[in-house]
């Protein structure tokens, strides 16, 4: 029987997450070739997952199109991403893509979102319904609503589910 005290599972996390952004790295890199397309990868560890973005030093346009229309070519990728590293593994991975900094921007805006949308619901006592949103997109709305101090939850199907902010 072996001992696994809270450091050792700490420590097994980290480097199960840091093997995921390497196989996530080799697979992006392998793409980036086939398209011919210049970018850096970068990867970090953040709220317990893989965190892997493709930079690039040129003003060009090249990456733009891997991120797609308003991300979606960005979230297709990051699902095959997260299936290569699930076919090296065998586990679910939850890892995180970013290209040419489009998630970090998206970040910044969806929880000045949130922000507002708490202010309005604290303002009216009225629930605030907001538009329709990826996972990743709510999840960053949820974060900022307890960051004012409401409450939020989401409702609706896939693709048409949405954020509600509800008053105190």
């Amino acid at each position: 029987m072996t001992d696994t005290t809270p450091a050792t599972e700490g420590t097994d996390t980290l480097t199960r997450l840091e093997q995921e952004g390497e196989i996530a790295a080799d697979y992006l890199e392998g793409l980036l070739d086939i398209a011919d397309l210049d970018g850096d990868i970068d990867m970090d560890v953040e709220a317990d997952r893989a965190a892997v973005s493709i930079i690039s030093d040129s003003t060009s346009r090249d990456l733009q199109k891997l991120v797609g229309h308003d991300g979606e070519v960005l979230e297709a990728l990051q699902e095959l991403t997260r299936l290569a590293v699930h076919r090296e593994t065998g586990d679910r991975s939850r890892l995180m893509l970013d290209i040419a900094g489009f998630r970090a921007r998206k970040r910044t805006e969806l929880a000045e979102l949130g922000a507002k949308a708490a202010e309005e619901a604290k303002s009216t006592g009225l629930p605030v319904k907001l538009d329709p949103m990826t996972p990743f997109e709510r999840k960053v709305v949820h974060d900022a609503v307890a960051a004012a101090g409401l409450r939020s939850e989401s409702e609706g199907e896939e693709p048409q589910r949405r954020v509600v902010v509800l008053p105190a």
